[in-house]
């Protein structure tokens, strides 16, 4: 192995590091809380209620049954 890739390899490892202990960190419990809150919110829970119905809708079930046929006849055609 090269001193280069040595080095590199040493940055990783380092970062990696850096970036689990951030995950325990003060600044990473307090995005978790928020995130909570946001969660938990009415606003939070009418936006996830409203995903909801959209992934359900009829319109969503046409878009992907659109994008169906089109794969299908791209790769229909590209078997000719």
């Amino acid at each position: 192995m090269s001193e280069i890739e040595r080095q590199v390899r040493g940055w990783w490892a380092r970062l990696l590091a850096w970036l689990r202990g951030a995950q325990s960190g003060d600044a990473a419990r307090k995005a978790r809380e928020t995130l909570q809150d946001v969660r938990t919110s009415d606003a939070g829970q009418r936006a996830e209620s409203a995903l909801r119905d959209l992934r359900d809708s009829d319109a969503t079930r046409k878009a992907k049954e659109a994008i169906r046929d089109l794969r299908d006849s791209a790769s229909g055609r590209g078997k000719s």
